[in-house]
């Protein structure tokens, strides 16, 4: 199969020839139909985030299941999937308290002296990322890996639902529990940010604010949501925002990655306010909130993958679509092939897009 595949920090993907494996015991085959380029996969290409290497990047996913080793009972041969890398054992103390999305997956992996799920031609193994490496034709996974979705569902949109909607709309149902009439802050509107606002809209937020440096992105906010819109890097953005909603917001989501950006999370709340903090910031990086803050009632948190429990969220999220709830389609800015994928992350890069999808043939 052709893959994408990172030898280098900071140099660019080289699209190859690598050999894939049978699927074994709860392993699933899919034939890779789209995946968004994510930010996420950016930060271990440029080497911000440490990854054993080579690897195969790419992670939000969707596409047909081809074969089903023994035991696979969640999905058949010829289902529709979508891939989420919040992979889970169902087993450990995270999953069976009902937090899958802090689940190591130790057992969703195959053991070190296993054969490789993936190798190059001279069988030198290839590593997995994020328990996918979607940036490929297919992907060899664990059953607990994926879900079955309507199949009614265009994949190029489903797979945005891997990821940047599960994370924000996440985000808003299962960290924030937003109630309608609540006040929503989103710092940051690439597609995890712009999923937020969606989900926000949906959740009935009363007023949600979108905060973004380019403007393009403050309209596109509009369209899929929001009520106001702010420039992040203005001078007294922040009272801007507290002085909209007369004395700040309920509920704050940082979806960049920036200090900057997570401070400004924090500025914007009113007391009792709770600041959600999604972004991947450098691993040296730290968020606080100030003593007064803390007398003020007011709360900060992080919430991987929108602590989510994809096998009940993602087909709710299709159907969300389905029904003209969610509005994936404006969140598309490209469709490139697999060997377009690092003009993808320039334009990423940029700042100027949404998500840019890869489409298999």
């Amino acid at each position: 199969m052709k893959a994408a595949v990172l030898r280098e920090p900071g140099k660019p993907l080289s699209v190859e020839e690598i050999s894939i494996d049978k699927p074994k015991a709860h392993e699933v085959l899919i034939r890779t139909a789209a995946c968004g380029l994510c930010h996420s996969d950016l930060h271990f290409i440029n080497g911000s985030y440490p990854h054993p290497l080579p690897a195969i990047p790419g992670h939000e996913a969707a596409g047909i299941v081809e074969a089903v080793g023994e035991e696979v009972r969640s999905v058949k041969v010829g289902d529709a999937v979508v891939s989420c890398l919040s992979a889970f054992c169902g087993h450990c103390e995270f999953c069976v308290t009902g937090r899958m999305s802090l689940c190591l997956g130790g057992d969703t992996r195959r053991a070190p002296d296993d054969k490789s799920r993936m190798a190059q031609a001279d069988g030198t193994p290839v590593n997995q990322m994020l328990n996918l490496s979607a940036f490929a034709e297919q992907m060899l996974i664990h059953e607990n890996a994926c879900v079955a979705i309507d199949p009614e569902m265009p994949l190029d949109r489903a797979a945005l639902i891997g990821c940047a909607v599960t994370t924000g709309a996440g985000t808003i149902f299962n960290s924030c529990n937003v109630t309608p009439g609540e006040t929503v802050a989103v710092v940051g509107c690439g597609g995890v940010g712009l999923a937020t606002i969606n989900a926000a809209k949906i959740a009935g937020a009363g007023r949600i604010i979108a905060a973004d440096p380019i403007p393009e992105k403050r309209e596109m906010a509009i369209r899929l949501g929001a009520t106001d819109v702010v420039d992040a890097t203005a001078e007294g953005a922040a009272g801007e925002i507290v002085e909209l909603t007369k004395g700040g917001v309920d509920h704050s989501v940082e979806a960049v990655g920036r200090p900057q950006s997570a401070q400004l999370a924090v500025d914007v709340l009113r007391r009792g306010g709770t600041a959600t903090i999604l972004g991947m910031m450098p691993l040296d990086q730290k968020v606080g909130l100030s003593a007064m803050d803390l007398l003020s009632g007011k709360k900060l948190q992080g919430a991987i993958m929108g602590d989510n429990r994809f096998p009940v969220d993602i087909p709710r999220l299709v159907d969300f679509y389905i029904k003209g709830m969610l509005n994936l389609d404006d969140l598309i800015s490209d469709r490139i092939s697999l060997d377009q994928v690092n003009e993808g992350f320039a334009a990423m890069e940029k700042g100027d897009t949404a998500r840019s999808v890869i489409v298999f043939e």
